[in-house]
């Protein structure tokens, strides 16, 4: 019975991003500086997430742990106007200084990868998670800022970052940044 409610549980979480045939060919980046990464991001925009379906204010929190990992922090107001949050961890997933990372929640135990394909670390991050389960692939999107409320002209230089990886402007729907208080 466990098997079958965790390989649902996959499937699930698999199924909440959009379906792909299969993952894209994407360019990261490069000589990927983990500490000038880590501070708090606000999400402003994104394909479509199951478990982010109605929710604003969402944010990403990334700090040191002692053993090296990248503490994750993830907190949002769901669509019921209650806060929720997330921990877990991160670490990179290659030893050629690409930003590819492995992200790890639990309870039930996840992981996924987080590939930055682009950041300058002070404005902006565009952000893909593409993974296969039991056959099926599915792909997130999302463009991170350190303001909560940024200029076009940086949301703009996300974007750029998108259509360069042939990814879809057309499936990113805003995050609500606007009513947190």
């Amino acid at each position: 019975m466990l098997f079958f409610a965790v390989t649902f549980l996959m499937v699930a979480s698999t199924l909440g991003q959009i379906p792909v045939d299969k993952c894209p060919e994407v360019s990261v980046e490069q000589n990927f500086n983990a500490a000038a990464y880590l501070g708090k991001w606000y999400e402003q925009q994104k394909y479509p997430i199951i478990w982010e379906l109605g929710a604003k204010c969402v944010t990403a929190n990334y700090s040191l742990n002692s053993d090296g990992t990248v503490k994750v922090y993830n907190q949002q107001i769901n669509i019921l106007g209650q806060k929720e949050d997330i921990t877990g961890e991160a670490r990179l997933d290659s030893d050629k200084g690409e930003a590819k990372l492995l992200v790890t929640f639990h309870n039930p135990e996840v992981t996924a990868p987080y590939w930055v394909l682009s950041t300058d670390y002070e404005n902006y991050a565009v952000v893909l998670s593409c993974d296969t389960v039991l056959g099926i692939t599915g792909e997130t999107v999302w463009i991170l800022t350190r303001a909560q409320n940024p200029s076009q002209d940086i949301i703009d230089a996300a974007l750029d970052v998108v259509k360069k990886n042939n990814l879809s402007e057309s499936l990113l729907i805003k995050t609500d940044q606007e009513t947190c208080n």
